[in-house]
């Protein structure tokens, strides 16, 4: 199974989510991130990465006469290529966006749920931005967001931080405007 195939799954994709910072989790824990899933389901999937390579076995121990295996998310692995993109049909991309827009769901679903979940004191956004922009408007748009963006992935849990999940999503809505004749 590709990367694509393994991220294409909601339940995978938030446990990717849950990985992020450079955390090492345990299957429990896991579950605990993802509660509406069976336990079997939780397992099921994170086998499913750990075989894929998305997932690494980061320590061992022995609790209670049972091996309780901590793991690791390998980021390197956990993308999809540009080649995997553009092999992509159009019912690929709706079933991948579907799949994002799920987790994306599960996961404010499951942030609503908590106890103390304050969206104004949490700074929760949702927005959405109508933009026209030329090809080199957005590469200057999406270079920015990059920029901004990738120093933060490597950023590792600490008391102070809170784990975000940010979802920047763009696609034409509505194609170049001609000039009035």
């Amino acid at each position: 199974m590709d990367s694509l195939e393994l991220l294409a799954h909601p339940i995978r994709l938030r446990i990717v989510h849950a990985m992020g910072g450079g955390r090492v989790m345990t299957t429990t824990q896991l579950c605990a991130r993802i509660p509406e899933a069976s336990k079997a389901t939780v397992y099921r999937h994170i086998d499913l990465l750990a075989t894929g390579g998305i997932l690494e076995v980061a320590e061992e121990r022995r609790v209670r006469g049972a091996v309780q295996r901590h793991y690791r998310l390998r980021r390197d692995r956990a993308v999809i290529g540009p080649d995997s993109i553009r092999d992509l049909t159009p019912d690929d991309h709706r079933q991948a966006f579907a799949t994002a827009m799920t987790a994306l769901l599960a996961e404010f679903n499951g942030y609503l749920d908590r106890d103390g979940a304050d969206p104004v004191a949490d700074q929760v956004g949702y927005r959405q931005h109508a933009l026209w922009l030329s090809p080199g408007e957005l590469d200057e748009l999406i270079t920015g967001l990059r920029a901004a963006i990738a120093p933060k992935l490597s950023n590792r849990p600490t008391s102070e931080r809170t784990q975000y999940l940010l979802s920047p999503i763009h696609f034409p809505v509505e194609g170049p405007q001609r000039a009035a004749e």
